[in-house]
């Protein structure tokens, strides 16, 4: 009788270790497909989960409006999903937070500007202190992938000038200022403003080009250098942070998916953020 069980006992097991290695089964759950960050005051922060995959990071030197320091362009993996703001950061979102707002153009659902990486990298380190998850900066890989959201193209919708205005604010519809988040079209993984309304700080220094750039979960260079635009100006300190997404006041070309610049880390301008949640961390 105790063989019989025994081998019971050996047949179940044998099962579910099949099932769990039949596709599509795994021993976890999925992460579930948004996430809801409560800020305090009946203010939310909305994500979604953006998946692993791999892409071409930078601009190939046939693209329209290319620069140098979109090249070379190279394949990167990104090796683990993460959630993203479905928006870049508002004013009302930061001052719940941060209690204060420091932008110019005022509006609670407008986003926030004047925001130094030093400010953005302090909101994310007291939200994750409010909220328990580990909120931080999108590296600058993580930040141009969700951007692409799969698309190989000038834009996450392709390669014409002519469909910007239906995805961003930019100099020919901004008429001078920021504007309400997620007012234009999503890109494909559902994620607003990646193309215009305002410069957004990533968490990498400032690299002048992408020839030593690691191909997997790249994390920037040890330290920042002088932008192009800067660089004539010798008594800056070399503290520059990657900005992507070009802003109100750019063109069609300083709005592209690869498009991309520094700002020194302590100084604010037409600068805002959005924030990314690592799935591994959620939860702590």
């Amino acid at each position: 009788m105790a063989t019989r069980q025994a081998w019971a006992v050996l047949a179940a097991v044998w099962a579910a270790a099949a099932l769990l290695a039949a596709p599509g089964c795994s021993s976890q759950a999925e992460p579930p497909k948004e996430l809801t960050l409560d800020l305090g005051g009946g203010v939310t922060m909305k994500l979604v989960l953006i998946p692993a995959g791999k892409f071409m990071m930078g601009s190939p030197d046939s693209e329209k409006g290319h620069v140098n320091n979109e090249g070379p362009q190279h394949e990167v993996t990104i090796s683990k999903p993460f959630y993203m703001g479905v928006t870049e950061v508002t004013q009302a979102q930061y001052e719940a937070i941060m209690g204060a707002n420091p932008s110019t153009f005022k509006g609670e659902t407008n986003p926030v500007e004047n925001v130094s990486c030093n400010d953005a990298t302090e909101f994310c380190k007291k939200l994750s202190e409010k909220t328990r998850q580990a909120v931080r900066l999108p590296t600058e890989a993580e930040w141009e992938y969700a951007c692409r959201a799969g698309s190989k193209t000038k834009f996450c919708f392709g390669d014409a000038d002519e469909g910007l205005g239906d995805y961003a604010w930019y100099h020919a519809n901004s008429g001078g200022t920021t504007h309400p988040v997620g007012q234009k079209k999503p890109n494909a993984w559902g994620l607003y403003d990646m193309h215009g309304n305002l410069w957004e700080w990533c968490s990498d220094w400032y690299a002048q080009n992408y020839a030593d750039a690691k191909a997997v979960d790249p994390q920037g260079p040890a330290s920042g250098m002088i932008a192009s635009y800067w660089a004539w100006v010798t008594s800056v300190t070399p503290t520059f942070r990657v900005l992507r997404d070009g802003s109100w006041y750019c063109g069609p070309d300083g709005c592209r998916s690869a498009a991309r610049g520094g700002g020194l880390s302590p100084s604010g301008g037409d600068y805002g953020f959005r924030v990314v949640v690592s799935v591994s961390a959620s939860g702590l």
